[in-house]
């Protein structure tokens, strides 16, 4: 006998041209988020609208990985407007080229921002091979999806058997009931970013972090070459008992785990669990993923809220930079006006591992970088350029840390944060900076007190 989830699985199963008559012109529509790009579907949606001459169309994602056909045709490209809610290598491309707008978020506060203010007439959702009690599992990227899904005015899921099944945590999957149209894609393999190799100065930085991670530390490890490095350290070393509670999942938290480094026996909440939102790797980390009960996938409301962070104790948040004035005010989003990045979760884990009994939120960047001409620049400026958005505002900075040491920059007056930061800028441009300060008037005072 035909189990009745099968039965409504046939009935909903279309192709994609046809799951995408629907879309009208004027149509929004949330596409898969990272590397769970809809490939079946954003193929049918480029054809639909130059088909029916659609005009007016939004796509909407959180850090898209790759290019939606619509934008790749003539006919099409510019009737459709693209918006990310982070910034990654394709949207930043995209954005340079006019092609896609920012959309600010603090993350945790996703969910809650589509809830009350954002229609969707349709969502694009690459999911898993539906299980054996009609559910849908969202796989590796969990994030803000349940929130559209519940906004969502049709709800389209392209099934891809590649897609590891990630486990809850919670709001990790739909079931078929609620699920307007199944279309079964050709199961393309999964997008896979290589870890990056670090540079001797994030090396340097991953050295002195070291010293600050102890057994039982909760860890927060983002993307790039300096997480990576910092990964390789933890797992030769001999700290044990550490935790997970981290906005994106990488290949390094693997090795981690498979040394045994972790294993989360010392967390309060998510006990013996790594918990993240979404995970962005190779095949090595989505295989590891794949229906593995150690792993919690949640939205980011839950992951990325500042409270829950801070119910583990010694969390150790490690994020990166582009500028940091000496007001102490970081940047990570844009040098001036020129748009690189998103707030992303960096405030989120600051503020988190501030909380924290015994947490450490650290800012991490090189001293330094090397402009078109060829000429060293300093990271760490008198005040940033014009235009340029702040991320972590100076009262909520903790620890700011370059290959030259670590500043903590809590509890200190404007001076000392900028002493404690030009110790840890480049020797070459401490003088500088020095006489910048006294220019700012942030060297004055009286008596030892500020002017």
């Amino acid at each position: 006998m035909t189990h009745p989830n099968q039965k409504l699985y046939q009935q909903k199963l279309v192709s994609a041209d046809q799951a995408v008559r629907h879309i009208q012109s004027g149509s929004r529509i949330y596409y898969g988020e990272f590397v769970l790009f809809p490939q079946t579907l954003d193929q049918a949606l480029a054809r639909r609208m130059a088909e029916a001459g659609l005009s007016d169309i939004t796509i909407e994602t959180v850090c898209m990985t790759r290019v939606p056909e619509p934008l790749k045709q003539p006919e099409t490209a510019d009737r459709l407007t693209l918006n990310d809610w982070h910034f990654g290598a394709t949207s930043r491309a995209l954005y340079n080229k006019d092609q896609c707008a920012y959309k600010p978020l603090t993350y945790h506060h996703g969910p809650r921002i589509i809830r009350k203010y954002v229609e969707y007439d349709a969502i694009f959702l690459p999911v898993c091979p539906m299980g054996p009690r009609g559910n849908f599992n969202f796989g590796m990227c969990n994030s803000v999806s349940s929130a559209v899904l519940d906004k969502a005015r049709t709800i389209i899921v392209e099934v891809n058997r590649n897609i590891p099944k990630c486990l809850g945590g919670n709001q990790e999957s739909i079931h078929i009931s609620r699920v307007t149209h199944i279309v079964e894609s050709d199961h393309p393999p999964l997008l896979e970013v290589p870890p990056a190799k670090p540079t001797e100065t994030e090396t340097l930085i991953a050295g002195h972090l070291m010293k600050e991670i102890e057994d039982g530390c909760c860890l927060q490890l983002g993307i790039g070459g300096l997480p990576n490095v910092i990964g390789e350290m933890i797992a030769d070393s001999d700290l044990k008992d550490l935790g997970l509670h981290t906005e994106m999942m990488v290949d390094s938290c693997v090795e981690l785990y498979e040394k045994g480094r972790i294993t989360g026996a010392r967390k309060v909440v998510d006990k013996y669990k790594m918990a993240y939102t979404f995970a962005m790797g190779t095949r090595k980390l989505y295989d590891f993923l794949d229906d593995n009960p150690v792993c919690a996938s949640y939205p980011v409301n839950y992951i990325n809220d500042p409270r829950i962070i801070a119910l583990n104790p010694k969390v150790v948040a490690i994020n990166n930079a582009l500028e940091v004035d000496l007001f102490s005010q970081v940047a990570s989003e844009s040098v001036g006006p020129r748009h690189i990045s998103g707030t992303g979760g960096q405030l989120d884990f600051i503020m988190g591992a501030f909380y924290s009994r015994g947490g450490k939120g650290f800012i991490c960047l090189s001293s330094t970088y090397t402009d078109k001409q060829g000429n060293k620049k300093s990271r760490i400026v008198p005040t940033l350029n014009p235009g340029t958005i702040v991320t972590v505002p100076r009262s909520m900075v903790h620890y700011v840390a370059t290959e030259f040491g670590i500043a903590q920059l809590k509890g200190k007056s404007t001076r000392e944060r900028a002493e404690a930061l030009i110790a840890i800028a480049h020797p070459l441009f401490r003088d500088e900076l020095i006489a910048d300060a006294e220019r700012m008037g942030i060297w004055k005072r009286s008596a030892g007190k500020e002017a």
